[in-house]
């Protein structure tokens, strides 16, 4: 990702600030920048939604698509995730340059949405061992680092058996006919940079550069956590990870419950809210 480069004496201003729980923009080790989110920007999609974070701006749309179960788990639908890093995002990124980050990001999403204590994936099976909905995640990171998250509605579909037993399904027409797939269990994931003897959510460029080691939590309404994986040259020890993993939680709350809020106040609008996409 984008790197700035720091001089020690801005590094140690740095480091002190978030001592004092005093950081350089005035916000706290735990606070988050001013979030945008917008759905439905993308009208051909099953569900999209555009979130920016600072100088983070995320585009994702999700398509639900008939397929066939896995093999070994005939009663399931699954995801399946690609995250395209456009060069606007930072220079490095052009060409094939954040094909290797694209993959990684896509496969720890994997790892945290498809599985059965996030998404009821028993939802998205239409005839077991013969039909399922696949939903295909497309993440587009347009310029600054990672974070995001969306909603899909499925389209409803009945399975007709005749009296010979073949199957026939039928897909209904109606855009509103259609069942919401719960997001209850899906966590959020904090990202939190070890700096000095304290650590920060929500970590700037030069916040980063002061840091030697990240840890990205998935964490539920109900501040499970669900996922860790740590990121960084640096090292943690078990006593930083503990605490990272508690302010994860509190954070991941408080993220949840304002997040759910506005997506709820969004959808109470209905068609008259404005939309504003990629022109404000």
């Amino acid at each position: 990702m984008a790197s700035v480069a720091l001089s020690e004496a801005e590094k140690v201003y740095i480091m002190h600030g978030v001592q004092e729980d005093l950081r350089v923009d005035g916000r706290g080790c735990e606070d988050y920048r001013c979030v945008e989110v917008e759905t439905d920007v993308v009208s051909n999609t099953s569900g999209s939604a555009r979130v920016k974070l600072g100088h983070t701006d995320i585009l994702v749309g999700v398509k639900a698509e008939m397929g066939t179960p896995k093999l070994e788990k005939p009663n399931e639908g699954y995801l399946e995730f690609f995250v395209d890093c456009s060069a606007n995002a930072t220079p490095d990124f052009e060409g094939r340059g954040g094909d290797d980050l694209g993959t990684e990001i896509a496969n720890t999403l994997y790892r945290i949405f498809n599985n059965k204590s996030s998404v009821d994936l028993k939802t998205l099976c239409i005839s077991p061992r013969e039909h399922c909905w696949v939903l295909y995640v497309d993440v587009l990171v347009i310029n600054g680092n990672f974070n995001c998250a969306s909603v899909s509605r499925i389209p409803r579909v009945r399975v007709l058996e005749d009296e010979e037993g073949s199957k026939d399904i039928e897909l209904s027409d109606d855009p509103y006919d259609c069942i919401r797939l719960s997001v209850e269990n899906v966590p959020c994931i904090v990202t939190l940079c070890k700096i000095g003897y304290r650590h920060v959510v929500d970590a700037t460029l030069q916040e980063e550069a002061c840091s030697l080691a990240s840890l990205l939590v998935s964490v539920t309404s109900k501040g499970v956590v669900t996922c860790l994986r740590k990121v960084g040259k640096g090292s943690l020890d078990p006593e930083s990870i503990f605490e990272m993993m508690e302010t994860s939680k509190r954070v991941g709350k408080v993220l949840h419950a304002s997040l759910q809020s506005v997506l709820h106040k969004e959808e109470s609008l209905g068609p008259k809210r404005q939309k504003v996409g990629f022109l404000g």
